[in-house]
């Protein structure tokens, strides 16, 4: 178990945060979506209700341990402003350094102070000891309520916590009640979701996800590793050879577990990898040689849809075909559409799957939709993050 914002005293604390503000920028520099931010609102209106003041820490794009404008924290901060129209919110032009605990010094309960991105120093990412103390001379108490980082020992992550009582702030939690509950204890039946390109991407989330789901579902490209490896024609559909004994032996798993595996059989296939590419229905396991499979077909959604009705838990994480593609995507609106009806724990991990719950407008019908990316797929794989990890009690 972590401690929480809940669990220690706020109130005339300096309070420092580590908040996932690595945002999509428009070439005039505004924030173009505030996901993010939005998420670590209830951390920080309540560090500020219980009389902390607050400081902000975020890394943004991948500036290398240089500082570049293009990657400044800037427009978050006029976003922040906005967000916070009662309180004082100000911009430190640097993360360390007299200057910052000069204006850290000053801030009074209630009032708010963004630094500048972490990774203009490259001691953020190598996790430099002196880095991290000096992140930690600015406060009393360090909060992680970056979910998406948590999966690297960075200085704001892991190295902070050595000098500073630290806790994770609501996101974190809910990450990982949500996510733990998954892992640890799910109700049944339990149906895993797992699609995208690769199987090797995928493979540890298959592997633990193996041991506990009732009901495993492969889609998207990954899905015709398996399919050729059982036998079936695969056309010029996506595919990894040098996995097909990692698929074997991830199928002959689950057959020795109980385990029902979902593959596709039927699809919508074109003759190219084509946003308007003519698609072509086939109504058979087997894809013809002149042709590419780029979403499952209905008879595969409705077997699917089928399964997520009848579960008490479902993890989603990949999509069923080339969503992004229009002609392409009924087979994973109609699973996202499925998991949003679903009356059990609903949990929508990794990219892919969040940005498809959020093109169809779904996003806030499942329980719970992970905003970890990569964290929240090494989670998922059973991986011990380090910045959950330095919270743990």
């Amino acid at each position: 178990m972590i401690k929480t914002v809940k669990d220690v005293e706020l109130s005339g604390k300096r309070v420092i945060m580590r908040v996932d503000f690595n945002v999509p920028l428009d070439d005039a520099g505004r924030v173009t979506d505030a996901t993010r931010i939005e998420a670590s609102m209830p951390s920080i209106e309540y560090i500020l209700d219980k009389g902390g003041a607050l400081i902000l820490m975020s890394h943004l794009g991948r500036p290398k341990g240089e500082r570049k404008t293009e990657f400044s924290l800037k427009p978050v901060f006029e976003d922040l402003k906005k967000r916070l129209p009662s309180a004082t919110v100000l911009f430190a032009d640097d993360c360390i350094g007299a200057e910052v605990e000069k204006l850290a010094g000053t801030l009074k309960p209630g009032s708010v102070l963004l630094l500048e991105n972490l990774r203009f120093h490259k001691g953020e990412e190598k996790n430099d000891p002196e880095f991290a103390k000096s992140l930690a001379a600015l406060a009393d108490v360090y909060v992680n309520d970056a979910f998406g980082t948590a999966h690297r020992a960075h200085a704001s992550t892991e190295g902070i916590t050595k000098h500073l009582p630290s806790v994770g702030g609501f996101l974190i939690e809910k990450e990982v009640a949500f996510l733990g509950g998954v892992l640890e204890n799910p109700e049944k039946p339990f149906v895993a979701v797992i699609g995208g390109a690769k199987v090797s991407t995928k493979i540890a989330v298959l592997e633990t996800l193996l041991t506990k789901c009732t009901t495993l579902v492969i889609g998207g490209g990954m899905a015709y590793t398996f399919l050729k490896v059982q036998g079936h024609t695969i056309g010029k559909s996506l595919v990894e050879d040098e996995y097909l004994e990692t698929a074997q032996q991830l199928l002959d798993a689950a057959g020795k577990a109980g385990v029902e595996v979902l593959l596709p059989t039927d699809h919508v296939c074109a003759t190219e990898f084509s946003e308007n590419a003519e698609p072509v229905r086939v109504d058979a396991v087997d894809v013809p040689d002149n042709l590419l499979a780029l979403d499952v077909g209905p008879k595969t959604v409705a077997a699917v849809v089928s399964r997520i009705a009848d579960a008490k838990t479902v993890v989603w994480n990949g999509p069923m075909g080339v969503f992004e593609f229009e002609t392409f995507a009924e087979g994973t609106r109609k699973t996202a559409e499925a998991i949003a009806v679903c009356p059990g724990t609903t949990v929508v991990g990794g990219g892919d799957s969040v940005a498809a719950a959020n093109k169809f407008g779904l996003a806030d019908q499942m329980s719970h939709v992970s905003t970890g990316g990569g964290a929240s797929l090494e989670f998922l794989e059973g991986k011990t993050l380090p910045g959950i990890v330095a919270l743990e009690a």
